[in-house]
């Protein structure tokens, strides 16, 4: 089985479906763009700058077609007629989801797996065929997108024997994981990242209000006296003076029907 290589429509779609903010999605690019060709189509990886475009091109066509957050249907992936890579045709919508899963895996280094029941798959993916070919697509798709699957009990399960109806731990496989994911903690250097981004918007936070005059920012914080305090008068008379409509019989008119 041969491993399956990312293209830009998968990042683009990892993107919408996770909620990648929009500030931080060429962060994401240039991580998968550093590991090259192990993981990313070899085109792709030649240009930077036109790696990028190609997939803002992708979140376009994305968008267009409905596909929007993690409720959206994978089927908006793939185009018209497009044909499957790695299962048989009528599970490619299995091949979508498992494209996302393994690439949150890659994305989050230190998330160590994955919890999914595939018994339910087949209803909630749109997928219509025997469970039978469903299950050899399943094993199809772990093996070309480097992942392994483990019992509740972090037991190795060998999917081929057929998908059981519980969780199953899916994760990386550690060659990949050893191999392909090397460098930094991708984590790590977003959320530096993420930090930086609140100490700018802070410093110019500061530049624009800080240097206001403080006799200026006394004056518009200053709440006008009449606010707090009424007349006697005024505190007595606030429900006739009141804006908002009465509700019920007005008073003078109980008072002429009683004949008083």
């Amino acid at each position: 089985m041969n491993r399956y290589i990312y293209n830009a429509r998968d990042i683009a779609a990892y993107f919408k479906y996770f909620g990648v903010p929009q500030y931080m999605e060429v962060s994401y690019m240039q991580y998968i763009f550093n590991i090259g060709t192990p993981v990313l189509a070899a085109p792709l990886c030649r240009d930077f700058e036109k790696f990028k475009s190609e997939v803002y091109r992708e979140l376009y066509y994305l968008w267009a077609s409905g596909f929007e957050d993690e409720k959206s249907d994978v089927s908006c992936m793939t185009t018209g007629g497009e044909l499957a890579k790695i299962c048989d045709q009528e599970c490619i919508n299995l091949e979508s989801y498992m494209k996302l899963i393994a690439l949150h895996l890659i994305f989050t280094k230190n998330l160590p797996y994955v919890n999914l029941n595939f018994t339910g798959m087949p209803l909630s993916l749109g997928i219509d065929c025997d469970f039978e070919l469903f299950e050899q697509n399943v094993v199809r798709c772990v093996a070309a997108l480097s992942l392994q699957s483990r019992d509740r009990f972090n037991n190795e399960f060998d999917l081929a024997m057929g998908v059981p109806d519980e969780l199953l731990k899916i994760s990386l496989t550690d060659d990949f994981k050893l191999n392909m994911l090397k460098g930094s903690d991708f984590r790590e250097s977003l959320r530096r990242e993420q930090n930086d981004r609140m100490t700018r918007l802070k410093e110019d936070s500061r530049k624009r209000f800080g240097s206001m005059a403080y006799d200026k920012r006394k004056e518009l914080r200053k709440v006008p006296r009449a606010a707090h305090r009424r007349t006697l008068g005024e505190r007595a008379n606030r429900s006739t003076t009141s804006k908002n409509q009465p509700k019920g019989t007005p008073l003078e008119d109980i008072r002429h029907k009683d004949g008083n």
